[in-house]
């Protein structure tokens, strides 16, 4: 759907309208949830590191996603939008130092094998 409301509509305008919807809803639902509260009392830090998750994917990550999509054929742009379970896997091995295994390593190999057959 992006891609056919990209046609009209530069990219930062786009990620804007579907950030402020999304945020309303989710506004709507924390607190038709009871989860307000939670929301209000949230410490320092974890307004901090959400706050970088937000900027660092939900900015940055769909700004350049929807520029792709407004320059490229979508079947190209998809798939490789969708090798970020390679960088969280690279990130978790070096960031959170977890351990690499078997099946995550066949993983990974799958992924990168599968942007190198759409490209």
């Amino acid at each position: 759907m992006e891609k056919i409301g990209l046609a009209r509509v530069d990219p930062l305008i786009g990620v804007t309208i579907r950030s402020a919807i999304v945020t309303a809803g989710l506004l709507m639902l924390t607190f038709l949830l009871g989860k307000g509260r939670a929301l209000v009392e949230l410490d320092g830090k974890s307004v901090l590191i959400f706050g970088a998750s937000g900027i660092m994917a939900g900015l940055l990550g769909m700004w350049t996603y929807y520029m792709a999509l407004k320059m490229e054929a979508t079947s190209k742009i998809v798939p490789i939008a969708a090798c970020y379970p390679l960088v969280t896997t690279l990130l978790s091995v070096l960031i959170l130092k977890e351990g690499i295994t078997l099946p995550r390593m066949i993983g990974t190999a799958l992924i990168v094998s599968g942007i190198w057959l759409v490209k």
